[in-house]
């Protein structure tokens, strides 16, 4: 009972902390900032459901060589964190908030990919000014958002969807969120997500 108190406690003062974050940075960096204004909410059609097998990819990481889902089966639980874009309001909010929550990836022993269809020299520069993330950032460019089209989260103007995926160390998948583009997901629908994973 205390651990789900402390977990919720987590959650609510990270809400707090969140809403005050800003863009991860400095001025200069909110000036870089590409707002695309309100965008239709979800522009996509799953192609995968809960309790699938979770499809395998392997894609180029920001921070050098390749990062593939196999590589975590049997070992962790991993969150597939699609955004839009870098560089945008919602997206440079929402990858630098899981900073502050890395303990809560740790209790329940999973991994954060994060993943869009920028490339690789793109995201860098991003998430540099955004001041790093503790997570694997991978590039879905080339071909082009080939993994977000197998999970059916590729949106008509070739961006991905913000998009949540739980897979367990079995790969299988175990929860998905399509979320409006336009808002950030909530932390602790995700949090509850991996916990029910580790019962």
């Amino acid at each position: 009972m205390k651990k789900v108190l402390f977990t919720l406690w987590v959650v609510w003062m990270t809400g707090l902390l969140w809403g005050h974050w800003g863009y991860a940075g400095s001025a200069a960096f909110e000036n870089n900032i590409y707002d695309p204004g309100p965008l239709k909410s979800v522009d996509s059609v799953p192609k995968v459901a809960v309790g699938d097998k979770a499809p395998d990819f392997t894609l180029p990481a920001v921070s050098g060589g390749m990062v593939s889902l196999r590589q975590y089966l049997g070992k962790k639980n991993v969150v597939l964190s699609f955004v839009p874009a870098a560089w945008t309001p919602v997206c440079s909010d929402q990858w630098p908030g899981y900073n502050i929550v890395k303990d809560l990836f740790d209790q329940q022993d999973a991994v954060l990919i994060g993943i869009t269809v920028d490339n690789v020299p793109t995201l860098f520069a991003w998430i540099r000014e955004m001041g790093g993330v503790w997570f694997p950032v991978v590039s879905d460019f080339w071909p082009h958002g080939a993994v977000a089209e197998k999970y059916g989260v590729l949106r008509s103007d070739g961006m991905s969807e913000r998009a949540l995926f739980v897979i367990d160390k079995q790969g299988i998948l175990q929860y998905m969120d399509v979320h409006d583009i336009n808002l950030r997901p909530r932390l602790e629908n995700l949090v509850g997500a991996l916990e029910k994973v580790n019962k």
